[in-house]
């Protein structure tokens, strides 16, 4: 993790963990394992998803056509902002983003700093400023055809999208992105877990590491 003057040295660095993973891995299943392990108020969670650009100023056609798999589709500047912001003890407020109407919220969610901030996306090891934010570095690699599946279940039940919808996005952006920028981002992690949230023996060794640290 990178040295920044806005850190007081007075304080305690958090402990910084960026998570990828192609979507439907279980990065999610990760993050939310290591901030229940954790005392209440310990941890905080920045999740790549809400961070995508605002759209307003589109019609909801051409919405629906942004690559949102394409690191071009997301506000990195804002998210790296945002959590030196929380390394230097200093709230924020975290955009929200509606997936069903492909924009921002106009409300967004207050975030106080923590022991513990856990970044998660599928592009967070992808972008070299993220990266030199981090501590530690997880891949969570995942068989493609259950990614697929874990996909298509979030977007039916979670995000309003038809089967039509999930198969057209997934065949024009999502595999290639994946080719293109997940993927080789493996490259850069420190930590590659296999199976996501299903592998209990890394993740049993991921949250003793964790919780010594945030002691």
């Amino acid at each position: 993790m990178t040295d920044d003057p806005k850190v007081d040295s007075a304080r305690k660095p958090p402990l910084v963990l960026g998570i990828a993973g192609g979507s439907g891995s279980g990065k999610s299943t990760i993050a939310r394992s290591i901030l229940a392990a954790l005392p209440k108020g310990s941890g905080v969670l920045l999740e790549q998803d809400h961070y995508y650009r605002s759209q307003s100023h589109l019609p909801v056609e051409e919405r629906e056509r942004t690559n949102y798999d394409h690191p071009d589709a997301l506000e990195l500047d804002l998210l790296c902002t945002h959590l030196d912001e929380l390394r230097a003890g200093r709230e924020i407020t975290r955009p929200t983003y509606d997936f069903q109407t492909h924009d921002r919220s106009k409300v967004g969610l207050p975030i106080a700093p923590a022991n513990v901030i856990v970044v998660e996306g599928i592009l967070v090891l992808a972008d070299p400023r993220l990266r030199s934010r981090f501590e530690v570095k997880l891949f969570v690699d995942t068989d493609s055809d259950i990614r697929l599946m874990r996909r298509i279940r979030r977007d039916l039940e979670h995000r309003g999208r038809t089967f039509m919808q999930v198969r057209k996005q997934y065949y024009e952006s999502v595999r290639p992105m994946h080719v293109a920028f997940v993927e080789p981002s493996k490259r850069s992690a420190d930590i590659i877990i296999p199976e996501g949230g299903q592998n209990q023996v890394a993740l049993d060794f991921l949250l003793s590491f964790v919780l010594s640290r945030a002691s």
